[in-house]
């Protein structure tokens, strides 16, 4: 079975075999010495080619045809381990395959196949584009479906909101649930109070299109629980704490933790991981009616703690609560959380190296080394205690916006610590879910963090 699309797309590979070109994928020192094919070489020292990183060279046949190219690697091929997603846009359309580089078969595929990726529903016209035979010494179908996963995650968070609001999100959810033959469920606007859900409710009741919370369940009993917890803010205005125009000119991605939740999710499913899994997500979009909740208000959450509502463009932690207080009731071994939660951490490390909060110091070493060995950035940062008197208010139990601005992460993080009692391990991620800029493996835009280092700490855990 195919890993799951939302938008179907040509595969970035081919099988052809023979019929494909070759790509000679070299360094200063391949030309320097000349191990590299005759022809290839006496090509690129005519043309003064230096193999600059990223730097690409076509070579013409003896007949003026497209016979190959040279694609240069830098001096340090592991200072860019994804370089190879540059061919992916860079290249003229048609078959490929590399002939030579100083690369594992697995990055170089992964790394073109990221670097596949184009956002053109919109567009009018598509370009076509050139496909890469996977080596037979790389694991193709793991290729295949971490790029399904990572697509997803870019895919959901690119697509506007007049087409992902929370019944469309709902829809992608339920779709993905049926391809893996999960269990899924959903409850919608007024309901959540019934169920007690009331900070999900809180915060969507303004929307045209109703809050609801979304749960997946895949897999056997007895094998390892892990539950994934995103927050789905469709579109987030700031509520009545309105953000300025150029602030909510991104907000369609702030159901990004959702977004990258699913991409792991689809995952760990397509792998047939022997995990018992189970997904969560709180599904709301942040708007200004009459019925908005309000500075000043404060509310019971699920678990039973008082919030009293000091910004309500602080709403993503709101429902989180109450997806987490849910989860936790379960128990399970292991809970991550994913969730474009605050400004302060791209303050703190910038927009590609999400950080992540644990108080299990084993688990957070575990993720830093699947972080180096994916070469997904992750940083761990501290649960300080010390910070919690700042999210305690005076009317209620905590605020969901300490007065002050300092360390807003570890504020926030601190925030959803308190719906965690009985999960032994648990773990939140606020991600950015955006390149700002066109990357080797990105063209920017939408983006999945952390997910592929996620998916390969649970395979190994599992084995």
């Amino acid at each position: 079975m195919a890993p799951f699309q939302f938008i179907e797309r040509a595969t970035p590979f081919n099988s052809k075999g023979g019929a494909t070109l070759p790509i000679f994928a070299v360094t200063p020192a391949h030309i320097e010495t000349g191990t590299i094919d005759p022809i290839a070489l006496d090509w690129a020292r005519r043309a003064g080619y230096k193999a600059e990183s990223g730097s690409l060279l076509l070579i013409p046949t003896a007949e003026g045809h497209l016979g190959g190219a040279l694609f240069g690697l830098g001096s340090n091929p592991s200072e860019q381990p994804f370089l190879t997603g540059k061919l992916a846009r860079s290249l003229p359309a048609g078959d490929w395959h590399i002939e030579t580089a100083p690369l594992t078969a697995n990055r170089l595929s992964l790394g073109f196949g990221l670097g596949s990726y184009r956002f053109d529903r919109y567009k009018s016209e598509k370009a076509a584009a050139p496909t890469l035979m996977i080596p037979r010494d790389a694991d193709a179908a793991d290729i295949k479906r971490q790029l399904a996963g990572v697509f997803l995650a870019r895919d959901l968070i690119n697509t506007p909101t007049n087409d992902m609001g929370p019944e469309q999100l709902e829809a992608v959810f339920r779709a993905l649930a049926v391809h893996y033959k999960a269990d899924m469920s959903v409850i919608i606007g007024d309901d959540l109070l019934k169920e007690n859900f009331p900070l999900v409710h809180t915060v969507g009741r303004a929307s045209a299109d109703a809050p609801r919370l979304l749960e997946m369940r895949w897999g056997k009993k007895g094998h390892r629980r892990i539950t994934l917890v995103g927050k789905g803010v469709c579109f987030d205005t700031g509520g009545l704490d309105i953000k300025p125009a150029s602030s909510m000119l991104l907000m369609k991605k702030d159901m990004g933790g959702a977004a990258n939740v699913m991409g792991l999710a689809l995952m760990i499913m397509d792998a047939k991981l022997k995990v018992d899994l189970r997904v969560i997500i709180p599904v709301v979009e942040n708007s200004i009616s009459a019925n908005a909740f309000r500075p000043g208000d404060i509310y019971r959450s699920r678990k039973g703690l008082t919030v009293q509502i000091d910004n309500t463009d602080a709403e993503g932690r709101l429902i989180l609560a109450d997806a987490l207080a849910y989860a936790d009731e379960d128990a399970p071994d292991l809970m991550i959380d994913m969730a474009t939660l605050t400004g302060a951490a791209r303050v703190a490390l910038g927009p590609d190296l999400p950080p992540f909060f644990t108080d299990d110091s084993e688990l957070a070493n575990d993720l830093t080394e699947a972080s180096l060995e994916t070469d997904d950035p992750l940083w761990r940062m501290p649960l300080y205690m010390g910070y919690d008197k700042d999210i305690r208010t005076k009317f209620a139990d905590i605020t969901n916006a300490p007065a002050g601005g300092m360390a807003g992460s570890i504020t926030a993080a601190l925030f959803l610590k308190r719906f965690v009692t009985k999960t032994p391990s648990w773990v939140h991620f606020d991600i950015f879910g955006w390149a700002p800029s066109e990357r080797p493996h990105s063209p920017g835009g939408g983006e999945a963090q952390a997910i592929r280092a996620l998916y390969h700490y649970i395979r190994q855990s599992v084995r």
